[in-house]
């Protein structure tokens, strides 16, 4: 249904890395969420009227909720899709993280709720009146919110929307929820156990374990995440691609939305190349990642000297040194700094976060180590911190 309403309604449904067409698929999905989700509640609350149980009536709220989770992702994505403008000059793409965040609280708020009411059902039983209506109506349910998994699961992945993945998980979780309310009705009918309040503490588990999966998939982008590896590696494959361009390193992504990022990172070229030449190939460069990427690129040259014996025979012998006590920690920007007295030799590591060893350590070994190739080196080392120990370095 969702396909064919896309093709509908959505010019050039495919371009996905249209931030029109983007919007368009939000406000479809949380358009299609709200009318389902009514559906699903009007005919829980008529189900659980008939039958007395609280498991069937918190589940009818739990899809109320659900609507209005919907519509929270329609505003969302209509909000998120405005153009930059002064006053937020990188564009509006994080509201569709805001947004997914608002919806996990809303589940979580109604998983609180629902705690609180079917412990009251413990408590104070009720007889649950089974009827054939009911059962019909939660099978439907069943069927319709595992339909909402798969269509918001395909479009969340098609789009990379964690908003999309976490509404998924929602209806899945939903799906999940609806079943146990339908095992506690058939159980009480045939065996009369009182199990319908205890079902509507599970239901609230489930809810709750929905709410915190989909709290984190939004706050995690909010408070900056390293980028995914195949966008790194993508990266390094368009760059790595020009014959000028030796190695790569400090790559720094910065996420406002989707659809909106900024890419920095050093690219080593040689010393004694065309300045003119290796600044034309570096512009070639950004343009290519903004096309093919949408991405707002900026390149650092850092120049690497090729033909000097000196530097490369003690890079030769500094990369022999880490790669044998620290094969996770590459290195990168090595120079010789040479003075009357004494010679500075500059780089940098990269160091995974939570290393084993701290910085400060790692450090004094490396220091202690290249004074003993010569004690007029004194070795100046800066340490970036990475999120994988799958450093680029070529």
């Amino acid at each position: 249904m969702i396909s064919l309403l896309a093709r509908l309604f959505i010019r050039e449904d495919d371009d996905i890395s249209s931030l029109r067409v983007r919007q368009a698929y939000g406000i479809l999905c949380g358009a299609v969420g709200i009318a389902l989700n009514l559906f699903l509640f009007a005919g829980k609350f008529f189900a659980g009227v008939l039958s007395n149980s609280i498991a069937v009536t918190a589940d009818a709220f739990n899809n109320l909720s659900d609507a209005g989770s919907s519509l929270i992702t329609l505003i969302g994505f209509k909000m998120a899709g405005q153009e930059a403008d002064s006053d937020h000059p990188f564009g509006h793409g994080r509201i569709e993280y805001l947004s997914g965040l608002l919806v996990s609280i809303a589940i979580l708020i109604m998983a609180f709720e629902l705690v609180r009411s079917s412990i009251d059902k413990i408590l104070h039983p009720q007889p649950v009146v089974f009827n054939p209506v009911t059962v019909i109506i939660l099978l439907i349910s069943i069927c319709v919110k595992l339909y909402m998994s798969f269509y918001n699961k395909s479009i969340g992945k098609k789009l990379d929307s964690a908003t999309m993945h976490a509404t998924s998980m929602d209806s899945l979780s939903d799906s999940m929820a609806t079943t146990v309310v339908l095992i506690a009705a058939i159980v009480g009918e045939l065996t009369g156990l009182a199990i319908d309040g205890y079902c509507g503490v599970l239901v609230a588990l489930f809810i709750f374990y929905a709410g915190y999966s989909a709290a984190k998939e939004t706050i995690s982008p909010l408070l900056g995440q390293p980028p995914r590896p195949e966008f790194v590696q993508q990266v390094e494959s368009i760059v790595m691609s020009y014959e000028h361009v030796l190695g790569i390193h400090d790559m720094i992504v910065h996420d406002y939305g989707p659809g909106r990022v900024m890419l920095s990172l050093h690219a080593e070229v040689p010393a004694d190349g065309d300045m003119l030449t290796l600044h034309d190939m570096i512009d070639n460069i950004e343009h290519r990642l903004q096309n093919e990427l949408r991405c707002e690129a900026v390149i650092h040259m850092d120049p690497i000297l090729m033909k000097d014996e000196q530097t490369n025979v003690l890079k030769s012998q500094i990369s022999g040194i880490i790669a044998e006590t620290y094969p996770e920690i590459h290195f990168h920007d090595f120079r010789l700094v040479k003075g009357p007295t004494h010679t500075n030799i500059i780089f940098d590591i990269e160091v995974p976060f939570h290393y084993r060893q701290s910085d400060e350590e790692i450090i004094a070994y490396l220091k202690e180590r290249i004074k003993c190739i010569d004690s007029s080196y004194d070795a100046v080392i800066q340490v970036d911190k990475i999120a994988h120990s799958n450093a680029l370095q070529k």
